[in-house]
């Protein structure tokens, strides 16, 4: 995720660093490619048909009706995945405070809340898709080769608590109070786990990607007229406007992914990490912070 003051003039016409541009950029050269190649053809045999522009404001208005709803799906799944993980983080620090009011046995608060980070690597991991990542592999090596390796750290944490209850380490309550923590746990990891795995429909990708191309293309056909030279410029700046909306979509639609407009997930474990810390009696880490304007 991007993390930066609002850009000032200088930054808004040249920072590259969260910009869409770098990656739409060769989709626009193509665009404005094919204006130049009508201007011309235009110019030099005047074959292209004069069409009057009216026909590309009511096409551009609807397209831009069509993208912001888009958008708005976007970023509702974007917002949502925020949310189920400040509740992972909220319920991770109840359960770090609750542990020391019903578990009285040191040696199984500390298995407990270990487990507790570990399960939080381990799900943005398994959401990041990442099988190799570092911190997950030194936080949970014992869950690595379960089917579903987050949630074989919830059954650790539940199955601590049904041996402390049954040791008589925890009383009944607060094996209710555990178990009810442990579910609210799981309950934002099915969350998480269902925007992760239903993309938008891919209709709409397709729909408003066929849709923007094919109203770039046919726009130089309006322009080439009354704006001759200057059309490969509108073009270009037309596709930037709607293939950079789109495509700011995309990410926004995959929030759990590396990309700038993703989840800080890593920030948010460390940030479980610190507030675990002190319960475990360790030196709490320093908060992550972003490098070149990106936390990961």
């Amino acid at each position: 995720m991007i993390v930066r003051d609002r850009p000032g003039v200088y930054q808004l016409l040249f920072a590259m660093r969260g910009s869409i541009l770098p990656i739409i950029a060769p989709q626009i050269l193509v665009v404005a490619a094919v204006a130049v190649g009508l201007v011309l053809l235009q110019h030099h045999f005047a074959v292209l048909p004069a069409i009057d522009a009216t026909p590309f404001t009511v096409f551009g208005i609807a397209l831009s009706l069509f993208l912001g709803f888009r958008n708005n799906a976007a970023y509702d799944r974007w917002w949502e995945a925020r949310r189920l993980w400040g509740g992972l983080l909220a319920d991770v620090r109840s359960l770090a405070r609750e542990t020391e009011v019903f578990v009285q046995d040191k040696p199984l608060r500390t298995k407990m809340l270990g487990e507790t980070l570990a399960f939080m690597h381990l799900h943005r991991a398994n959401l990041r898709q990442l099988p190799d990542d570092t911190e997950a592999k030194s936080r949970g090596s014992q869950f690595l080769t379960a089917p579903h390796p987050p949630c074989a750290a919830l059954d650790s944490i539940s199955a601590d608590v049904a041996q402390g209850c049954r040791n008589g380490q925890i009383d009944g309550f607060g094996a209710r109070t555990l178990t009810a923590r442990v579910g609210s746990l799981a309950l934002q990891q099915a969350g998480c786990e269902r925007i992760a795995l239903t993309p938008l429909p891919f209709v709409y990708s397709l729909l408003i990607y066929r849709t923007i191309y094919i109203y770039c293309f046919l726009l130089p056909l309006a322009l080439v007229g009354p704006a001759g030279w200057m059309t490969p410029v509108f073009v270009a700046i037309v596709a930037y406007v709607f293939l950079g909306l789109a495509e700011v979509t995309e990410e926004l639609s995959h929030p759990f992914g590396s990309t700038t407009n993703g989840l800080p997930l890593d920030a948010i474990c460390r940030a479980a990490e610190i507030s675990i810390a002190p319960h475990l009696g360790l030196e709490a880490p320093q908060p992550l912070r972003a490098t070149d304007y990106y936390l990961s």
